[in-house]
């Protein structure tokens, strides 16, 4: 009998080959998200899940009885109870690495609309304003500001490096300091509180973990200049978004730019969507044609290589491999 593999987000077509290569493939045919109920009438018979951002909880691990892998479409798995997965010896994978380059060109690309103020001027010519005489005002250089990276890793030492070439300062903060990457870069190590105070655009890029879920709260905010920027495209959860909306209406600091929320999609009617002083975009981090093909290729390279006995590439648990 062949193995039976669900795909909850859409992959590509090359992804969809190798899966067909081991196993029967079904894909989501709903234009959205499944709801939990449909996920677990799903699950009961199949022996991989490939997940978007579905919440794969211990009722859902319950009712797949022939699970193997839960393949995480993307880098982060705060959706996955990966405990509850490793216990019943179910491997979790993730695709790290091939997204880096599309989050970062995404992360510069909302430092520049902060910086250089992109949507009000696009708005301000729409607008008619340009037209009537109006006087745009000056914006920002980038040449010799500091940027604060918090989380050197994968894809924020490619911001890092990105941020480099406009000629900006660079510090970071992480919980392991990486020598190599300070002396190519150029990039001081900073305690926290250091990056904070002292950046004018902080960039967020940490996993969403029980030590990093609201890292960035009162307390972090008010040490932050009045004139800078923060920057999220990891996890909602990292940032506590009350407390952001207080700072951005406060004006306590200058703006932000976020890829990620608290809730997503974000409510229509969440007051941080009145603000003028913050870029909000729906998570697109990853959302290029080409990067959305290596995930899918990756996701899928996961699944073949545990179905057919062998180390997936990525594996978030990879204690369940000794324990076969």
């Amino acid at each position: 009998m062949r193995f039976r593999v669900l795909s909850l987000p859409s992959i590509h077509e090359d992804a969809v080959r190798i899966l067909e290569s081991v196993a029967e493939v079904r894909m989501n045919t709903r234009d959205r998200s499944l709801t939990k109920e449909e996920l677990l009438s799903e699950v009961g018979d199949i022996d991989a899940v490939i997940v978007g951002g579905e919440m794969v909880d211990e009722d859902v691990l319950g009712a797949a009885r022939n699970l193997k892998v839960v393949s995480r479409f993307g880098v982060g798995y705060d959706n996955v109870d990966v405990g509850a997965a490793t216990r019943r010896g179910i491997l979790v994978t993730y695709t790290p690495g091939v997204l880096s380059d599309a989050v970062a060109e995404l992360t510069m690309g909302l430092i520049l609309c902060l910086s250089r103020r992109l949507l009000r001027a696009d708005a301000f010519v729409r607008s008619g304003e340009w037209h009537r005489g109006g006087r745009f005002p000056l914006t920002m250089d980038l040449v010799g500001k500091q940027l604060g990276v918090v989380g050197l890793g994968r894809i924020g030492s490619e911001v890092a490096r990105r941020a480099k070439a406009f000629g900006m300062r660079l510090s970071y903060y992480d919980l392991v300091r990486n020598p190599g990457l300070e002396e190519e870069l150029q990039i001081e190590y900073l305690p926290l509180e250091e990056v904070l105070s002292r950046s004018d655009f902080v960039s967020i890029h940490v996993a969403l973990t029980d030590r990093t879920r609201k890292m960035i709260g009162p307390g972090e905010l008010s040490l932050m200049k009045g004139t800078a920027y923060l920057v999220n495209t990891s996890r909602g959860g990292v940032v506590d978004q009350a407390a952001l909306y207080e700072a951005l209406k406060e004006r306590r600091i200058a703006g932000a730019a976020l890829d990620v929320f608290e809730r997503e999609p974000i409510p229509a009617d969440d007051p941080l969507l009145k603000l003028e002083n913050v870029v909000v975009v729906p998570h697109i981090g990853s959302a290029t044609v080409e990067t959305r093909r290596r995930m899918s290729i990756t996701a899928a390279e996961n699944v073949t290589r545990v179905l057919e006995g062998g180390s997936p590439l990525f594996a978030v648990n990879p204690e369940v491999l000794c324990s076969r």
